[in-house]
């Protein structure tokens, strides 16, 4: 019987074949000191290169690795959302499958939970095109102007935060560009530490100026009027609290 893991790493891939292997086994390598138990969970969004066999095929020699596949293609949010509530761990760390999140940062990141609720890596020297980067600079200057917080960089997907923090988010194509805004709003600490990056070396792109940047502030408008009507935690009376604790 396979011992239940404290952590959960999950990763997105759509038509990512050449990534799937030097994936997996950089996440392993960087999880080799870890003494808690971990699963990898890998979330093929439909592909059709090739991605969930090359997966299928991996899982024979580490069960520790776990896919789970979208008979339909369903985007990034849907195939992380699939991956949280597959996941079993306490702690659930998050990156893209394209290789320019750095697997060996996640226990730096793990290292930073105990003092909060959500660890970001934040991209300090992006090895991105220009309309990338660009695209995020006037994405942070929508966000600010529009809901009033600042974080460097709610698009990089190398994370780590603990279950709680998923009562905090709604689940929505595009949830995940802001997690760590719902995650602040609804109660929980957030944390930015810098964190690698690196050209993307094998598969293709699916950035474009609508896909992220027209869809992104368009959605800063929804979670502008999610925050004004979010119910907040009021402080509350319970007399017979204490008999219901035993």
């Amino acid at each position: 019987m396979q011992v239940r893991p404290e952590i959960s790493i999950v990763s997105p891939l759509w038509n990512e074949l050449p990534n799937v292997v030097p994936l997996i086994q950089q996440i392993f390598s960087a999880f080799r000191d870890e003494p808690r138990p971990i699963e990898l969970i890998l979330v093929d969004d439909a592909s059709t290169d090739g991605t969930w066999e090359r997966i299928l095929e991996m899982r024979q020699s580490d069960p520790r690795l776990r896919p789970i596949r979208h008979l339909k293609q369903s985007g990034q949010s849907a195939a992380l959302w699939a991956g949280f509530k597959t996941a079993r761990g306490d702690i659930i760390a998050t990156l893209d499958a394209d290789l320019q999140n750095d697997p060996a940062d996640l226990p730096r990141l793990l290292a930073e939970l105990g003092n909060c609720d959500m660890v970001c890596g934040v991209r300090t020297k992006r090895m991105d095109n220009t309309l990338r980067r660009v695209s995020s600079k006037i994405a942070r200057i929508a966000r600010k102007t529009i809901l009033g917080v600042d974080f460097r960089d709610t698009g990089c997907n190398l994370r780590v935060f603990k279950r709680s923090v998923l009562s905090t988010v709604p689940a929505f194509n595009g949830f995940h560009r802001f997690m760590p805004i719902l995650t602040q709003g609804g109660g929980a600490t957030v944390k930015e530490i810098p964190v690698t990056h690196h050209p993307r070396v094998a598969g293709k792109s699916k950035y474009g100026v609508w896909n992220r940047l027209g869809r992104g502030i368009y959605d800063l408008l929804m979670i502008r009027w999610y925050g004004k009507r979010q119910l907040k935690n009021v402080p509350i009376l319970d007399p017979c609290a204490s008999e219901f604790s035993q």
